[in-house]
């Protein structure tokens, strides 16, 4: 508590599509091991090093257990900002990663080897909170930035925009966003499959099912000690004298960085690549000025973007944050593979106070 502490930053290079293996792509990426991975192409030939690397043939639960996931959950319950963001080109595997199969609903769930750091989080959570007999309660609110605008996942009716503040003690927050209580594992991925099937999606030439937005989950832990020796004659809300904790642990699903050259997008498809784009490079130059020794650093443009205020604590704050950088292997993915390893390697250098 109070040291600086780097931001945890994990690699996962998904599996070659048949897409891409029918058209002859090349595989130009390639991991050697110990947290490196390597890229081999022409005039390419370049390695990086990450907290940890998870190729094509690691298993969701190998992610999970790798990527230090689950002291996430407990360091959440323990009353810090905990966030995890998952980053990199449209199609790389990031909603998978998050939450596994996009073809699943409360009728159709997925295999449970492929449930993705969401479900695996919300099951440990649960967990946790039986084995340390503390008195949790949980809730959950479920928002999508699209177009730059803000609108809750959760609340009925059609989503309309809600307005983003700023206070001195609450830093940047979305007024009027709904949050609902749950206690069970069901109830928390009811709510999840019920915001994704809310979130923005559309079809394009690299994806079929590509996010149009930033999508924040975000689960609200608020404990209190109990003593196990009460005073005589005192009530149940004097049990335990230690102070509550209040705890956050949030899932952020980037929308894709894209190149309309290769989408073929246009019309409003166009329109929103540029936002998604805007915001995405607007994250980009925080983390860049982010990485610079704490002397050095110039103003950081948090307000540049609704995305990077909303991200402005887990980034410089107080949190403790977890990064896991999706890539595609594929040589005609090149240039946005680049980009996402520079961005992730960037963002190894930067710093928080928990």
């Amino acid at each position: 508590e109070g040291r600086e502490t780097r931001l945890r930053v994990v690699l996962r290079v998904r599996p070659l599509t048949c897409a891409e293996t029918r058209r002859g792509d090349q595989q130009v990426v390639h991991s050697l091991g110990d947290g490196a991975v390597q890229v081999s192409a022409a005039r390419h030939d370049a390695t990086f090093g990450f907290s940890a690397v998870f190729d094509a043939g690691a298993s969701q639960e190998a992610v999970f257990e790798g990527s230090g996931m689950r002291q996430l959950v407990e360091l959440a319950i323990d009353g810090f900002s905990c966030t995890v963001f998952a980053f990199g080109q449209t199609g790389s595997g990031k909603t998978y990663t998050l939450m596994g199969p996009l073809a699943q609903s409360d009728t159709q769930p997925a295999s449970p080897a492929l449930l993705g750091l969401m479900q695996r989080s919300f099951t440990c959570l649960l967990e946790q909170s039986r084995s340390r007999g503390s008195d949790l309660a949980l809730s959950a609110s479920y928002l999508e930035i699209y177009n730059e605008q803000i609108r809750d996942l959760l609340s009925p009716g059609p989503p309309c925009a809600l307005p983003l503040r700023w206070s001195k003690t609450r830093g940047f927050y979305v007024e009027n966003q709904l949050s609902v209580e749950f206690d069970s594992l069901e109830a928390i991925v009811s709510l999840l499959l019920q915001g994704s099937q809310r979130r923005r999606t559309s079809a394009h030439a690299l994806n079929r099912h590509s996010s149009r937005s930033h999508a924040l989950l975000t689960v609200h832990i608020r404990s209190r000690a109990v003593s196990a020796h009460p005073a005589p004659g005192a009530g149940w809300g004097a049990q335990g004298s230690a102070p509550g904790k209040q705890g956050t642990l949030c899932f952020v699903d980037l929308a894709g960085s894209e190149r309309v050259k290769e989408t073929g997008s246009s019309g409003e498809l166009s329109v929103e690549a540029n936002s998604i784009n805007r915001s995405l490079l607007a994250l980009g130059h925080c983390i860049s000025l982010l990485a610079k020794s704490r002397g050095k650093r110039t103003h950081i443009p948090y307000r540049d973007s609704k995305l990077t205020r909303l991200l402005a604590r887990s980034l410089g704050g107080s949190g403790i944050t977890l990064m896991v950088a999706c890539i595609s292997p594929s040589s005609r993915c090149l240039s946005e593979t680049l980009s996402t390893l520079h961005y992730a390697s960037r963002a190894r250098r930067v710093t928080t106070r928990p």
